[in-house]
């Protein structure tokens, strides 16, 4: 990386180029790794998320734009609006490695503009522009087109929001190019609390690679091995929802809102099905050999599509498929289509959705709460609407905008919103994967599956390099420590900033981070390094006023189902949280690292903004 952070202030209108401190780069990496380092500094509990100087931080790694391996990424930390604590999410496509190229590693954002407006970064050179004429009046497609057309610049790549986050739904994302989304957490709430409707980027300067003869040849070799792989073929063919039929044979994917154990529909909307009826093409990320996106048609039916639009992931046919128990595979692409459109995140609205639909059912909310909508499963056209309604805040819409746990207390129904410290669950049951439930129950940022994708493990993806067996999908003793260790992986790649789907040697990393770098990494100081980003994360939130009483799964995922691949199983919390904060060495009643972890990971500069520890 070279170091270079640009400030803007968008109350006063500042821009000032700083760089980036030489002994933070060192020890976190880069990415998010580096961002929670970076925004440690600016942390003051008493300023709410929304605050004008809560700060938003676009960062990328010391990889992004490499042309590979799947290095196309960069990533968007702040608080979260949607949870109050750490939040952080990254996204592909082009417009990190642009940033790079055109000069700059991050860009730290503070204050609110008087009215709309949006970033210009071109080959170094950076203005505020205004964009009141794009507020409220363009979805994330059209925001993108205007801008480029306005630049009189084709080839600039553009970061935007779209009417959800001007409209303050919480779980509103940043997207860019053709569907590509830094969707979780609500930072593009964030964003557009500080009237920024986007970031536009063009730079054409080389990367700073230190030795770029032996990065080129390492890169080379190691994208041909990627692309022979056999988890990169079948990415290509079929995408992330290639393993749903798969998934939801061992009862990891989720159906009719977390209540039923099967969907005899899933081969219906699988990404074998799209690969045989309405998939014409394939996309990727800047520099990927894997090209895992979906790019479908729509030639008849009510959701015809005029022009080639994304196909759906895995997330997006559960949230708008298997949850609502739709089984028709347009409405599904169309469904999400219009989520990107009005720039949510598909999982949180989905899952919203999907909450409103069980509900429902329940007689909990009644066709007088839904503005005269009768939600019955199957059934995707309240769907739409309710999209729009949660967009747009209108009627039932404004509360499913403040997103499940809120939507759901307000009809006293909270013990059914299945998410863990106000981040929806991910599209994988831990009834399924246990070693997934220590993924949910302590990630930094709620439910996530990007900070440890532990399911992958326990479904045969073992990692024997950095100490990660295979395990039991239904045992919980003594798999604690294996997770904690996958989570400080995982921290290495939202570093680096590294696709998870690049099944890429952790030694292979170490030598291509080196090359790039003209750093002396070892595999053994990169785990420490993935640790002590995991360490600082959490203390971040301990500052805010974590407190581990979160840590507890949502009342319907403590129900086992009858049948299907997880018949009968649910997760034992209190083993597994146990021999987690051990191996971790966490106080179990505080949840803080205790002081020998702080000194081990250099973290002792922390304790200035933590509470005191309980004796």
């Amino acid at each position: 990386m070279n170091n270079r952070l640009l400030l803007v202030d968008l109350t006063t209108g500042s821009i000032e180029h700083s760089t980036i401190p030489e002994s933070y780069l060192r020890e976190y990496v880069g990415g998010s790794g580096l961002g929670v380092r970076m925004l440690w500094d600016w942390l003051n509990p008493s300023i709410a998320p929304l605050d004008p100087e809560s700060p938003l931080l676009f960062i990328t790694g010391p990889l992004t734009g490499a042309s590979g391996p799947a290095t196309g990424r960069f990533t968007v930390c702040g608080r979260s609006p949607q949870t109050g604590w750490w939040g952080e999410a990254n996204i592909g496509g082009f417009v990190g490695p642009e940033l790079r190229h055109a000069g700059f590693d991050a860009i730290l954002i503070t204050g609110k503009a008087p009215s709309p407006v949006y970033l210009w970064v071109n080959q170094g050179n950076v203005q505020v522009r205004d964009a009141s004429h794009l507020w409220g009046k363009t979805d994330i497609y059209e925001t993108q087109n205007q801008i480029r057309l306005e630049l009189e610049e084709p080839r600039a790549r553009i970061a935007c929001i779209g009417l959800a986050a001007e409209n303050g739904v919480v779980f509103s994302g940043i997207f860019s190019d053709h569907g590509r989304a830094a969707a979780r957490t609500g930072l593009g709430l964030l964003m557009a609390s500080k009237n920024l409707k986007a970031l536009a980027v063009r730079g054409t300067q080389k990367l700073p690679i230190a030795f770029p003869e032996q990065f080129a040849a390492q890169r080379i070799k190691i994208n041909k091995e990627l692309a022979n792989h056999n988890m990169t073929a079948v990415f290509r063919a079929t995408g992330t929802s290639g393993a749903a039929e798969y998934l939801q044979m061992l009862g990891d994917m989720p159906q009719k809102y977390w209540t039923e154990a099967k969907f005899e529909s899933a081969d219906k909307i699988s990404g074998a099905q799209m690969a045989e009826t309405i998939l014409v093409g394939t996309a990727a990320c800047q520099g990927c050999v894997i090209s895992c996106g979906r790019v479908v048609s729509i030639p008849e039916g009510p959701y015809q599509t005029e022009t080639r639009t994304k196909g759906p992931e895995y997330e997006t046919i559960c949230s708008f498929g298997s949850q609502l128990l739709v089984d028709d595979l347009a409405a599904i692409t169309a469904l999400g289509e219009k989520c990107d459109r009005l720039g949510m995140d598909s999982i949180s609205a989905g899952s919203v959705i999907g909450l409103a639909y069980l509900m429902f059912d329940q007689g909990i909310i009644s066709q007088k709460d839904t503005d005269g909508l009768s939600l019955q499963w199957g059934d995707p056209q309240p769907a739409f609407i309710l999209l729009e309604k949660i967009a747009h805040r209108e009627g039932i819409g404004a509360w499913m905008a403040q997103g499940s746990r809120t939507f759901a207390a307000r009809f006293g129904a909270e013990q059914l919103a299945v998410q863990v410290n106000g981040l929806d669950v991910a599209m994988h049951d831990p009834r399924a994967f246990s070693g997934q439930t220590l993924s949910y129950l302590t990630s930094p940022r709620g439910a996530c599956h990007n900070q440890s994708d532990f399911f992958t493990v326990e479904l045969g993806g073992t990692m024997e390099e950095i100490g990660i067996p295979m395990t039991d999908r239904f045992t919980d003793a003594g798999k604690a420590r294996f997770v904690a260790r996958h989570q400080h992986w995982r921290s290495v790649c939202n570093s680096l900033v590294m696709c998870f789907f690049a099944s890429v040697s952790p030694h292979d990393v170490v030598d291509l981070l080196n090359s790039a770098t003209g750093q002396e990494w070892t595999l053994e100081s990169l785990m420490k390094a993935g640790e002590r980003i995991w360490n600082l994360k959490r203390l971040y939130n301990l500052a805010l006023g974590y407190s581990p009483e979160g840590e507890k799964l949502p009342a319907l995922l403590l129900k086992a189902l009858p049948e299907g691949g997880q018949a009968g199983f649910i997760p034992d919390v209190q083993t597994l949280r146990r021999e987690y904060y051990e191996a971790c060495g966490w106080n179990l009643t505080s949840g803080m690292p205790e002081e020998h972890v702080l000194r081990e990971l250099h973290l002792e500069f922390a304790m200035e903004k933590l509470p005191l520890k309980e004796e």
